[in-house]
């Protein structure tokens, strides 16, 4: 199960927006919904270089709310840690789990993260 994305703003130093999957309604389908987020680290290497831009990923939502496989879609950065930093906050958000027919479900949502200088 994959659903639309929405976005969210949150900033550390870092302005982030992260897309997850929107709560919608398809029969009797719904997406997870974020109830733990936590930031991504920018990196010391990655400000000093100027890099900024989104990391996209993937991550399977469990049905316990807790996300297991993460993979990055399309990188940002390999050599100053952007990517792994996205990776590490998205493993500990914890979410309201995606269901069908009322019942929890694993569902893989698609997330964004920008990274930005301020």
């Amino acid at each position: 199960m994959r659903f639309a994305s929405r976005l969210i703003a949150i900033g550390f130093g870092v302005v982030a927006f992260v897309a997850v999957g929107a709560a919608q309604k398809t029969s009797r389908e719904y997406a997870p919904v974020v109830v733990k987020e936590v930031k991504p680290v920018y990196t010391h290497a990655a400000r000093e270089a100027g890099i900024q831009g989104m990391v996209y990923l993937s991550a399977v939502v469990l049905k316990n709310g807790t996300v297991g496989d993460v993979d990055v879609t399309q990188s940002l950065d390999k050599k100053y840690g952007l990517d792994e930093q996205a990776v590490k906050a998205v493993k500990q958000w914890i979410f309201k789990p995606g269901t069908k027919d009322g019942k929890p479900v694993a569902v893989r949502v698609d997330i964004q993260m920008l990274f930005t200088l301020k």
